[in-house]
């Protein structure tokens, strides 16, 4: 059995992008032009000028990229093996625990050598 799978042609991707940045502006420059207005109205103009770019920009090739990538991580997230409270907590104390002995010993290095120089310099 031979299938040719086709690629999806993405056309006019240019005239998308160009609609993106032009709306984008454009709920810019509304939101400066009505400065005056409440904040919830803007902003909720502003929410639905980025769905719509976002769903125009789901329909470019690029789009449909970043949304295969989001979903290839979200299936690796879901084989992430998360750590039990009791492992995190012991990781986490023996992090701690090796941080206090560094800084004890970067403490003793720096008194030693503090007092060296206070020895030589007089």
């Amino acid at each position: 059995m031979n299938s040719v799978v086709q690629e999806k042609e993405f056309r006019l991707d240019w005239l998308k992008w160009s609609f993106i940045l032009a709306f984008g502006v454009a709920a810019i420059y509304a939101n400066w032009y009505y400065s005056a207005e409440s904040a919830l109205f803007r902003a909720i103009g502003l929410l639905f000028t980025l769905f719509i770019c976002a769903l125009v920009a789901s329909r470019t090739k690029h789009g449909v990229a970043a949304i295969d990538l989001a979903m290839g991580s979200r299936t690796e997230w879901r084989k992430v093996v998360w750590p039990s409270s009791i492992e995190r907590n012991q990781t986490t104390l023996i992090v701690v625990a090796v941080i206090i002995l560094t800084a004890l010993i970067l403490w003793g290095i720096d008194s030693l050598l503090s007092w060296l120089a206070s020895i030589i310099m007089g």
